[in-house]
């Protein structure tokens, strides 16, 4: 009668292939512990302490488990042995190595077991179909094992992989509630192999438009759940490079990201993507499509003092003011206000003579000084609206 195909190969192998067997296990075992660091040279150590006792402890069940089965239905492993194999797969992963080395270290304890049985049994006399029998059923017991083990590498990575997430989140949150004060960012930061910037960028990424976007960034950002929306925080480069490829993997997300600061300060960058938000700053969003790029808060800083934003006066007054940076208190003051005056009077000297009680002659010469240290940009329109909001917001 012909077998079921759905039978185990094992169930017609002679039942004398595991009473002869069963003297020699022992031998068997230290044949294969013996033989593992040479074939599979990953394991080329001393098969001693946990490593060692893990090892021979799994050799051992798989053999005796393996001569449980001739002649019966028996599934290749109990639930015992299947949680021994998967906790085999997951110690590969925790000592970082690849899930490879195990399976072959499985077809060596085959091949070495199949020479076992060869010399103790007398193959010889074994009909045709129970040598295909013994052959295939190594072949599926091992294919069980390595499936085990395979689930066990697989889970314990994913396992990682989420603990990593959470930890990663939990440094996100810690950073943007400016924790500095016991050292515990840079700990943690240590801790999940990121490397701690000097300044950062926050942006917004608003549901659904996420997908994807922990591999589009990379390592480099941190990526957590906010409410309805997803908060990053990336390491801030100026570089022109940088930037481009953020907005090349935030591109068509609806990201606002905010202004650069010093980590320890990530919180005031995510509260001006926030108001940036808020202020309707950007396309709308029945304008955005897959080609609409991030909203990038240092260039829209003008509309947000518009709406009196604190913060975003401050970053535009350091922009703005900048060529300003180095002078003395005193001269500081004196052009800062001759500034605002020739904007508000559109560079007629008469009028801000009149306001700055100075003569003509004196407008003149710190105009002069104006336009060599700010050079161009005066004549741009935007830059001069920009520099009379923040001089009218009291900046200097």
């Amino acid at each position: 009668m012909a077998q079921d195909t759905s039978d185990p190969p094992w169930l017609s192998l002679p039942a004398e292939v595991a009473v002869v067997l069963r003297p020699v296990v022992r031998d068997i075992v230290e044949a294969i512990i013996d033989g593992i660091p040479r074939d599979v040279p990953v394991y080329a150590m001393p098969m001693e302490g946990r490593f060692g006792q893990g090892v021979r402890q799994g050799v051992t069940i798989a053999l005796n488990r393996f001569l449980d089965l001739p002649g019966t239905r028996l599934p290749a492993l109990s639930d015992d042995g299947k949680w021994v194999y998967e906790n085999l797969g997951r110690g590969e992963v925790r000592s970082g190595r690849s899930l490879e080395s195990l399976l072959a270290a499985y077809r060596y304890g085959a091949r070495v077991t199949f020479r076992a049985i060869s010399r103790t049994v007398d193959v010889s006399q074994m009909p045709p179909d129970a040598l295909l029998a013994l052959g295939e059923s190594l072949f599926a017991y091992i294919d069980e094992l390595s499936a085990a083990s395979a689930q066990g590498y697989a889970q314990e990575q994913s396992e990682r992989a989420g603990e990593q997430v959470r930890l990663r989140g939990e440094l996100l949150e810690m950073i943007l509630r400016g924790d500095s004060s016991d050292g515990g960012v840079p700990r943690l930061a240590a801790a999940v192999g990121w490397t701690l910037p000097e300044v950062v960028g926050v942006a917004l990424v608003p549901f659904p438009h996420v997908d994807g976007l922990r591999t589009a960034l990379g390592p480099d950002a941190l990526v957590a759940e906010r409410g309805t929306d997803v908060v990053v925080v990336f390491p801030y480069a100026a570089r022109s490079a940088r930037r481009r490829d953020l907005d090349r993997a935030l591109r068509g997300r609806r990201a606002i990201v905010g202004p650069p600061r010093p980590w320890q300060q990530a919180g005031e960058s995510l509260h001006l993507a926030t108001s940036a938000g808020a202020h309707g700053v950007g396309p709308a969003p029945d304008q955005a499509d897959a080609e609409t790029s991030p909203v990038w808060v240092e260039d829209h800083l003008a509309e947000l003092v518009v709406h009196a934003e604190p913060l975003a006066t401050d970053d535009l007054a350091r922009t703005r003011l900048a060529p300003l940076d180095g002078l003395r208190p005193a001269a500081r003051e004196r052009l800062t206000e001759t500034l605002l005056a020739w904007l508000r009077h559109q560079g007629q000297r008469a009028p801000i003579a009149e306001d700055l009680f100075v003569h003509q002659q004196t407008v003149g010469y710190r105009v002069a000084q104006l336009k060599e240290l700010f050079g161009d940009a005066l004549d741009d329109p935007e830059v001069r609206f920009e520099l009379e909001l923040v001089l009218r917001a009291g900046h200097r």
